[in-house]
């Protein structure tokens, strides 16, 4: 799997920095500070006796480290030398004494020399581009994922690696314009050049602290993928994000090897509300308000995308957007989004109901709930109505069971999780009582989180709709309605993260007098009620569709050194009956066999898949320009299986792509593609209603 930098930031905010004031940092001040060993000292000593498995700081761990830090640095091998790996693996197996001991020299040589061989790549692209003749009709291919190759052995080796490397540069971005539009190669040329020192400037701003961070995470994420430690800035970041009274695009960050990557939109969010940003989509470029100046970003560090992302309530920003569907090498476009302040309704759960011939006819309850809410500053202010996922769902199920709905679906598409009490409480409002989730601690003791009210909201046939992004509190409700078999879960494998952390502030313990980080730590892991853990392979629906092939790469079952599934002894529980599953299982089949919105979902999972196996590219101008054809009509086949499934008009070939993206943006309505997955949800629960007439009363 392509190493992905674990920072990621949720585009809340109000202030943007300035890019001219980050100085570049000497050589002389990059070295470790007092602060800085006493931290490494400390973490390791957490991270041996409080981390939920408890691990060993020893060779093992050294070598994961140590591979890690240099992956850190140079995830696509563009500027080390073999030479340079060779000569500081006389480290490796000292990376746990230095962490141990706090002696942190070694690392901070090894960054010394990745800045070097970083200064000299740029000035050798830089060169190419002011003396170099590219012949663009030649039968050359550049390969863009360099992560699993070998090191280059020599300057001569690197040098035509950065040859392709800059030929391809200068034909995307040639290729990146329309037809019509009137530019040349010296704008091109100043564009990269640009670039180019964009990302010398980002390597030559990183401090002592910068460097300190990727020391500690080289071990922490060798470890498994969510203990990590935030330098102090990044540290107020995640409290910006965790603060809902600012103001942002709502978007998580990731950096991809050189490019800004969308991990996920936050729901209520103007990302998730202009319908245009998605995951895997690439930030190539951001502009400040509606002429500012589109600055690229390709090589920035993700922080400085986040400082330029970030700025005042009901201000313009604009994104250069390079979809995840054109693949490499592909077109991008502008997104224009107002700043705005997430606020606790954009999030709240909502309902709607779903009846016509398609259902049989019955009244099929939808109650969406996009995150697991709870106002905690209200509660602790004694504020008798505050917000919470369980009181709204409440109110929203006696609604519809009064409106007479004959099921209710649950949906938790996309619902990364949120405060546990409401994935436990939630659960209450549809069995009678029991435990709903197990937490086994460090220690190794079990806590069970249990439902203690004996009274049941609803009773009715139930489904619960999942997709691998529904994550955490999502799984623990799933999980439970699973275990009791008290409704069908339906859909697909969810993410998988069965782990919790806390966060611990270096600062409370090191009394240094400057400002320090905060560890990030797992302390326990989550365990359903049956005994089986939500970690690593989630929760399995029931009914699973078909666009779960796609999942076995998401989600934790991708990220290195994630734990492991585990199980413990259940929970003493009652479950209902057994449902009849294999009769609906087969009813679904055929339908989605058949189905042409499934159709288009499969056709663009397919796509999507066939994009990441992608690992170079050609540098032959007719042959790239064939490969976007190609995939420009496999675009436009897998739309209109979804305009079928709309009941709207084949499109016709388009001439343009420019005609294909607006064609794209017309046809890109959120609400209608998760209808697609809704709507055989409806039906799964309608046939399993069917399958157990007379239907179970419900509560009065």
């Amino acid at each position: 799997m392509k190493y992905r930098w674990i920072l990621s930031v949720l585009l809340f905010g109000v202030c943007a920095l300035a890019y001219a004031k980050t100085q570049i940092v000497s050589l002389g001040d990059l070295n470790p500070e007092k602060q800085h060993r006493r931290s490494a000292v400390w973490i390791a000593q957490a991270l041996e006796n409080y981390h939920y498995i408890k691990p060993d700081i020893n060779d093992r761990l050294a070598k994961l480290a140590f591979a890690r830090y240099l992956k850190a640095l140079d995830a696509n091998r563009n500027f080390l030398l073999r030479d340079d790996i060779e000569h500081f693996k006389r480290y490796r197996d000292q990376f746990d004494d230095s962490f141990v001991s706090g002696h942190l020299d070694p690392a901070y040589r090894l960054f010394k020399t990745f800045r070097q061989r970083v200064r000299e790549r740029v000035d050798h692209a830089k060169d190419l581009l002011d003396s170099h003749r590219f012949d663009f009709t030649l039968n050359e291919r550049y390969t863009f994922d360099r992560s699993e190759a070998d090191w280059a052995e020599n300057h001569a080796i690197l040098d035509e690696i950065w040859r392709k490397r800059v030929k391809n540069d200068l034909l995307a971005e040639y290729l990146s314009k329309d037809a019509d539009e009137s530019f040349d190669f010296i704008e091109i040329k100043a564009t990269l050049h640009k670039r180019y020192d964009n990302l010398a400037r980002r390597v030559m701003q990183m401090n002592a602290e910068d460097v300190f961070q990727l020391f500690v995470n080289a071990f922490t994420l060798s470890i498994e993928p969510h203990t990590s430690y935030m330098a102090p800035r990044i540290s107020e970041n995640f409290d910006i994000g965790m603060r809902l009274s600012l103001q942002g695009i709502g978007a998580v960050l990731r950096t991809d090897d050189e490019y800004t990557q969308i991990l996920r939109v936050v729901p209520g969010g103007p990302a998730a509300k202009s319908g245009e940003i998605r995951p895997g989509d690439r930030i190539v470029g951001v502009g400040q308000g509606r002429r500012g100046v589109m600055e690229d970003v390709v090589g920035w560090r993700l922080q400085d995308v986040v400082d330029l992302i970030r700025g005042e309530k009901d201000s313009i920003v604009r994104l250069n957007i390079t979809p995840k569907r054109e693949g490499p090498g592909g077109r991008s476009h502008e997104v224009v989004l107002t700043r705005d302040q997430i606020k606790l309704e954009d999030k709240a759960a909502n309902h709607h109901i779903l009846q016509d011939d398609a259902f049989g006819g019955l009244r099929i309850g939808v109650i969406e709930i996009p995150t697991f809410y709870r106002d905690f500053a209200g509660e602790a202010s004694g504020k008798a109505n505050f917000r919470s996922t369980t009181r709204d769902v409440r109110k929203l199920l006696i609604k519809m069971r009064k409106s007479g709905v004959e099921g209710v679906i649950i949906d938790l598409r996309n619902n990364g999780g949120g405060s546990l009490s409401e994935a436990t409480e939630l659960t209450g409002l549809f069995i009678k009582q029991g435990p709903i989730v197990q937490v086994k601690r460090s220690s190794g003791d079990v806590e069970i989180e249990r439902d203690a009210d004996p009274e049941q909201i609803y009773r009715g046939p139930l489904a619960v709709l999942v997709n691998r992004n529904s994550a955490s509190a999502s799984e623990i409700f799933a999980g439970a309605i699973q275990d009791y078999r008290r409704g069908l879960v339906i859909g697909e494998p969810t993410f998988g993260k069965g782990t919790v952390q806390t966060l611990v502030n270096l600062g409370d313990y090191l009394k240094t007098g400057k400002k320090l980080g905060r560890l990030r730590l797992t302390m326990a892991q989550f365990f359903r009620v049956q005994g089986a853990s939500t970690q690593h392979k989630g929760v399995v629906p029931d009914i699973v569709f078909p666009t779960a092939k796609g999942a076995d790469e998401h989600g934790e079952r991708a990220l290195d050194h994630a734990l492991p599934w585990a199980s413990i002894r259940p929970a003493a529980h009652t479950a209902q009956a057994n449902l009849p599953l294999a009769l609906v299982r087969e009813q679904s089949r055929q339908r989605v066999a058949k189905d042409p919105g499934f159709n288009y979902l499969l056709a663009q999972e397919n796509e999507l898949m066939r994009i990441d196996a992608i690992k170079d590219i050609s540098l032959h101008e007719a042959e790239r320009r064939t490969e976007r054809e190609q995939r420009e009509r496999r675009q436009l086949a897998y739309r209109n299986q979804l305009r079928l499934y709309r009941g709207l008009p084949a499109l016709k070939t388009l001439e343009r792509q420019d005609e294909l993206e607006l064609a794209a943006q017309a046809d890109d309505d959120p609400e209608e593609i998760q209808r697609i997955m809704l709507d055989e949800s409806a039906r799964v629960l309608v046939d399993y209603i069917h399958a157990h007439q007379p239907m179970t009363a419900q509560a009065d």
